[in-house]
């Protein structure tokens, strides 16, 4: 059966959206090839596409890359939630009370500067050597980003759904579940898919200096054993993970979205 106009632009359009990163990806390879054949360098120093595909190989047939990457998304995962669990909470306090706002506001933007590896040397003396400074890592990382974007979306709600809230005489807690964390939940999701990159990019940080597994160990631990393939490896690793992640993110931030336009409808 022959399919009609808008079938077929809809499957044409399908097939460029998925091809167009393919092509992509492929002169990417193709440019990677080029440099090491131009540069003449040794494939130790230099290792080539397919070289790298063969040692990923390697470490898929023996299950090192997958102990690897376990332990790097734990850790990213717990320190994740711990600042969903803190930092939200205390965003809704900090745009609902102004009192909250003016204590706490200015020792926040003191240390939200501050980048989370300035604290390794702190995360170590305190938590030691293991899963928990590279958490605390990653929790300070997601922390702040969530307090200041959250406490912004409290802030823009339209005051007169308080208006309403306050002639119905609801509590403070019914304004809070029924007012304010409904309307606050798509910049929520747009920061947490902002913030879970950021806590990607810092466990792997973390890992190359207060743990012993993880993606960040692997690619300093074969650097320290010149194995550049698998630093390549370990690298190409963390970029898919990131996609991934990146696509979960988006795909819920549109669930939400959809949600929250049926509720407004």
């Amino acid at each position: 059966m022959p399919m009609d106009g808008s079938l077929k632009t809809i499957y044409r359009a399908r097939l460029v959206s998925l091809s167009l990163p393919l092509v992509g990806f492929a002169l990417g390879l193709l440019l990677w090839e080029v440099l090491v054949r131009a540069s003449g360098q040794s494939a130790h120093v230099l290792p080539g596409p397919l070289q790298v595909v063969t040692s990923m190989g390697e470490l898929i047939a023996d299950g090192t890359i997958f102990k690897h990457a376990v332990a790097s998304l734990f850790r990213v995962t717990a320190g994740f939630y711990l600042a969903i669990l803190f930092g939200i909470p205390l965003g809704i306090l900090l745009g609902r009370l102004k009192s909250a706002w003016h204590v706490l506001n200015p020792v926040i933007q003191f240390l939200r500067p501050i980048s989370p590896l300035a604290w390794i040397p702190l995360a170590m003396l305190w938590f030691g050597i293991g899963d928990k400074p590279a958490i605390f890592l990653i929790f300070l990382s997601s922390f702040f980003p969530l307090v200041v974007s959250t406490t912004v979306a409290v802030g823009a709600i339209n005051p007169v759904y308080f208006q309403v809230a306050a002639n119905f005489n609801l509590t403070r807690l019914e304004v809070i579940t029924k007012i304010v964390v409904p309307a606050i939940v798509p910049s929520v999701v747009t920061a947490l898919r902002i913030t879970v990159m950021i806590a990607w990019v810092v466990v792997v940080a973390a890992e190359m200096i207060a743990v012993q597994s993880g993606l960040g160990y692997l690619i300093l631990d074969s650097r320290n054993a010149l194995r550049l393939d698998y630093v390549m490896v370990g690298m190409i690793v963390i970029g898919m993970i990131g996609l991934i992640l990146d696509w979960a993110m988006r795909r819920l931030g549109r669930i939400e979205f959809a949600r929250w336009n049926a509720g407004q409808g």
